[in-house]
């Protein structure tokens, strides 16, 4: 029997039982469109966090100074304790490292924290991103105005309180005036603005527009730290090269300016981009080892019931089959026909599967926040998985058919 006629017969017989071979196809369906889903979601969020992430929240080229971990990932009391005991970083900190760091690299202050925001007609904003930072911040973040200017060392270092908004923050403060020389007023102390920054986006859900940044000597400072407190160093290298070095140089000052002795540890945190996204790192690598189970449960399923759909159907089709070998057909061609058609309802419901993961990754990225990156390896993992599955799940009926004693087969009602 030509491989022709194998697929021709197999999906005849799909046909004409819908609803069975409905049910045979669902096991694979759940797991095609379970793999094709979380491996773009995974995928996207790997690319986003990559590309995006680490580049607009912590700069490319960039070593921070910090007292603690941005990103804690299950820590232990102890480990608590410790950095609750580590000195606060200060003013000074960063004037010894601008003073002694010998690699060409922009230094600068950043302090943050939440507050409120109100405008010159009584519009209140809850929940802005409040930032006290020097005037290197927007060099080093990268960042661009759509209007106005950025304050600048003289205003720095006099204190002056002027403040560069955040698209959203401005739109919803001064709707569609120009915002630019009006007084704001930053948790009951006045701003005057001077520019509006270039709209940011959302990272996650969460806008990068809802913020107001002042001089890190300006009133701004007292409402987000203590007196002479930063909450960063943040050093921006010409390149990979040079911020390898910065770091060394960073280590050397900071631990110098701490009196540790070379077996101590280090009381503070030096941190780039990668370092900083080493959490998701760990949990990509959690989901990756783990979201193959339950996809191969999925497939198992799907193997067993379309494995139990065929062997019925060669019960149903005993007669059939002696027919067949009665006039001719060798046991190969009967292998060859049942395993067709396994793996025909197998591989239709991976197709359906890699269709309804698309759509899903696609609303995934609709209605949440979380990025997403249709892969192409996962469609034709997920159409060979289907396939091989077919093939698994239809064999031993396959043979059991093939095996057949045409004269016991022709009697049989």
């Amino acid at each position: 029997m030509r491989y022709r006629e194998a697929f021709r017969l197999a999906f005849s017989q799909i046909r004409s039982q819908k609803l069975k071979s409905a049910f045979a196809v669902l096991g694979v369906f759940v797991g095609a469109t379970f793999l094709v889903t979380v491996v773009s979601v995974i995928g996207g969020l790997n690319r986003y966090m990559e590309e995006d992430f680490g580049r607009r929240i912590y700069g490319l080229n960039t070593v921070t100074v910090r007292r603690v971990p941005s990103v804690q990932f299950g820590p232990s009391e102890s480990a608590r304790r410790a950095w609750r005991r580590r000195p606060l970083l200060t003013f000074q900190d960063a004037e010894a490292v601008q003073a002694q760091l010998e690699v060409p690299a922009i230094v600068g202050v950043e302090s943050h924290s939440g507050g409120e925001v109100q405008g010159p007609d009584g519009t209140t904003l809850g929940n802005i991103w409040l930032t006290a930072a020097s005037p290197e911040y927007f060099a080093i973040r990268n960042m661009e105005l759509a209007m106005g200017r950025t304050f600048n060392e003289a205003e720095d270092r006099a204190g002056s309180a002027v403040v560069v908004l955040g698209a959203d923050a401005a739109e919803e403060l001064f709707a569609s005036r120009d915002p630019i020389g009006k007084t704001i007023k930053v948790q009951g102390s006045s701003f005057r603005v001077i520019g509006v920054m270039e709209k940011q986006g959302s990272l996650l859900g969460i806008s990068m527009d809802n913020r107001a940044i002042a001089p890190s000597h300006s009133p701004m400072a007292r409402l987000v730290n203590p007196a002479g407190v930063v909450d960063e160093i943040v050093v921006k290298a010409q390149d990979e090269v040079a911020m390898g070095r910065a770091m060394w140089e960073l280590e050397a000052i900071m631990r110098e300016r701490r009196g540790l002795r070379p077996t101590e540890e280090n009381d503070f945190e030096l941190e780039t981009a990668e370092d900083s996204m080493s959490f998701w790192t760990r949990i990509s690598q959690i989901l990756y080892a783990t979201f193959p189970v339950l996809v191969g449960i999925a497939l198992i399923v799907g193997g067993m019931v379309i494995m139990n759909i065929m062997l019925v159907s060669v019960t149903e089709r005993t007669r059939e089959i002696g027919v067949r070998k009665a006039i001719g057909a060798r046991r190969r061609d009967v292998v060859r026909q049942f395993l067709v058609e396994s793996a025909a309802l197998s591989l239709m419901g991976a197709a359906a599967g890699i269709l309804f993961g698309q759509v899903g990754a696609q609303a995934v990225s609709a209605f949440t926040p979380l990025p997403v990156s249709v892969a192409p390896v996962a469609m034709v993992g997920a159409a060979v998985l289907g396939i091989g599955v077919g093939v698994v799940a239809g064999l031993y009926p396959a043979v059991k058919a093939s095996r057949l004693d045409p004269v016991v087969a022709l009697r049989a009602e």
